[in-house]
């Protein structure tokens, strides 16, 4: 969805947007990243720590959104700026099942530093490992943005059991490089994502934001390309939302196709765990 610069009407366009969803018949729904805000990482701005909010089981954004999903029997993914300590803040994103419990939490891992997304001056590393959620209706691992680049999450989530990985995502265009560079970034972007599907044996979902937001320092903005996608375990993009406008995209995904994808392709059963320890160096000086 699009945001405005009022933290309270975007909560609760996403609010109505996750009714919606359920009304078409979803049972798990996902917002974007930083879902409450418009993303002030184009800047850095001691000011917009104001944004950011204890996440507890009885602080007011978890209790109404349990609420939320205990009404409409669905689990919900929701990204927020925690505030964890005084100085200390994370990118988060909150799982509450479908009866309202809030299972807990995971800390976005891969923070970036970028012209636009000037993210390490807000957010510190994750340290909460990556986690999957056993929820109502399927086992979710969630994992954030600047993650999805990486195939390292992807596979460890995949391996702790998740059916289903979710990407809150906040990325876009600047706009004095979409023609250039605007398709060969946007195919880059799906193509990974459903590379984690195939590789991974597992459905992948990200969930982007829509719209224009301008730089708060009078620089070019970003131009949200939106697009949000549902990939099989094949890779296959099984619904995807439009560019340009808000969505609620419900697609429907059939869990029996993972044990289908991995008895086929058995990525898992020839992977050679004693050959990987080089993956844990920055790099491989020879």
């Amino acid at each position: 969805m699009s945001c405005s610069t009022d933290q309270n009407e975007n909560f609760e366009k996403a609010v109505e947007m996750i009714k919606e969803a359920s009304k078409q018949g979803a049972n798990i729904v996902s917002t974007q990243e930083l879902f409450k805000t418009r993303y002030f990482c184009q800047v850095e701005d001691w000011d917009y720590f104001k944004y950011a909010e204890e996440i507890t089981p009885e602080s007011p954004t978890i209790k109404n959104l349990s609420k939320v999903a205990k009404d409409t029997d669905t689990v919900i993914i929701a990204s927020l700026f925690e505030k964890r300590a005084k100085g200390l803040y994370h990118n988060t994103a909150v799982v509450i099942d479908a009866d309202g419990k809030f299972l807990g939490k995971y800390r976005k891992m891969h923070i970036p530093d970028d012209p636009h997304f000037y993210e390490k001056f807000y957010f510190t590393e994750g340290d909460l490992g990556y986690k999957v959620f056993k929820t109502k209706y399927a086992n979710v691992g969630v994992l954030i943005c600047w993650d999805q680049w990486y195939p390292e999450p992807a596979r460890i989530t995949a391996l702790k059991g998740a059916d289903i990985i979710f990407y809150p995502t906040a990325i876009g265009w600047l706009p004095e490089e979409k023609e250039e560079y605007g398709e060969k970034q946007y195919n880059s972007w799906e193509t990974v994502q459903r590379g984690h599907a195939v590789a991974n044996g597992c459905y992948v979902v990200a969930v982007n934001r829509v719209g224009y937001e301008p730089s708060p320092d009078g620089n070019s903005g970003i131009q949200f390309w939106g697009q949000s996608f549902v990939a099989d375990p094949y890779g296959q993009v099984v619904a995807k939302a439009p560019e340009d406008k808000d969505s609620v995209l419900v697609a429907e995904v059939d869990l029996s196709l993972i044990e289908e994808t991995r008895i086929y392709w058995p990525f898992f059963r020839d992977r050679r765990i004693n050959s990987y320890q080089p993956i844990l160096k920055r790099w491989i000086d020879e």
